[in-house]
């Protein structure tokens, strides 16, 4: 016979794995919790907003800053450092375009970035099909 305890996802040992317990004190099951309503991101002060995760603040969507998708897509060197400005401690980069020493740090970010968007050629074959899609022009543009 259960006591009320392991009724209510509690044992003998200490409590269960249950997040929370699936009966009430009657033995009727109770409904999943819904999760948090999670709030749409706000604009902040001037021309950067913040972002839904993580409270990132992005620069403002111009063509200073993010070039066209014609031309690889992408942050341009000044929306990098107009992002490095608002969120001090930033490591981003722009992308590895040049010609590069083999091993070298570059040549590194370049084998990685291609490995991940090959990976995105097989998980979107219409974009991989399509020379003037966003993913491809990125690739163009990185040299892969």
């Amino acid at each position: 016979m259960k006591t009320g305890l392991e009724i209510l996802g509690f044992s003998r040992s200490g409590y269960s794995a249950k997040p929370y317990p699936l009966v009430d004190k009657e033995g009727k099951r109770k409904p999943k919790p819904k999760p948090p309503v999670r709030k749409p991101f706000r604009k902040s002060e001037g021309k950067y907003r913040k972002m839904k995760r993580g409270g990132d603040v992005m620069p403002a969507r111009n063509k200073k800053n993010f070039r066209p998708t014609e031309k690889g897509a992408g942050m341009t060197r000044a929306g990098v450092a107009a992002y490095r400005r608002a969120n001090p401690g930033s490591k981003l980069k722009t992308a590895v375009t040049g010609k590069v020493k083999p091993g070298s740090k570059a040549a590194k970010r370049r084998k990685s970035f291609c490995a991940r968007s090959a990976g995105q050629m097989k998980k979107f074959p219409k974009a991989a099909k399509d020379p003037n899609s966003r993913l491809r022009q990125a690739r163009r543009r990185w040299r892969c």
